[in-house]
């Protein structure tokens, strides 16, 4: 069942503020939101866009131990054309042996889900022409980067 992207330009910070919005009050975790100065433009589909931070944002809740307090730091840079959305957590780390197979359809380390979420946002994030990655040290935490080109900007693409 593949979706298909309906690509349109998107204020990204209204996507970023949708999803902060639904995630902010609970009492385990506190979310910081970085809110960028600077109106961003991307050419993507706002409906996968929601799915992407949204399954990001639970992801990060879900990596914290519950004797932890969580704390989940949403950010953007803005570089040379692009915009990268940092999500980081102080969760427990993606161990070193399965991180390979973290966007793999059907991985999964939960003992409920299908493995489809980091392999379905890898998908969204390329139909937006854009790229994921992720920095992670074990019972420290991981950040995740969701880089785009931005729309209307010097040195854009032909999107």
């Amino acid at each position: 069942n593949i979706t298909y992207a309906n690509n349109e330009r998107i204020l990204l910070n209204e996507v970023l503020h949708s999803v902060v919005v639904l995630h902010t009050g609970y009492d385990q975790v506190a979310l910081r939101y970085e809110k960028p100065v600077d109106k961003m433009e991307v050419f993507a589909d706002k409906t996968q866009l929601n799915r992407l931070f949204t399954n990001l944002v639970q992801n990060a809740m879900q990596a914290i131990p519950a004797e932890r307090k969580g704390e989940i730091h949403i950010s953007t840079l803005r570089q040379d054309g692009f915009v990268t959305v940092l999500i980081q957590d102080n969760g427990e780390g993606i161990p070193e042996d399965i991180q390979p197979n973290i966007f793999t359809p059907n991985f999964t380390t939960k003992s409920s889900g299908t493995g489809l979420g980091l392999a379905m946002s890898k998908n969204i994030v390329e139909q937006a022409y854009g790229e994921i990655w992720f920095e992670t040290r074990e019972n420290t935490g991981t950040t995740f980067f969701v880089k785009f080109p931005l729309v209307g900007e010097e040195g854009e693409g032909d999107v």
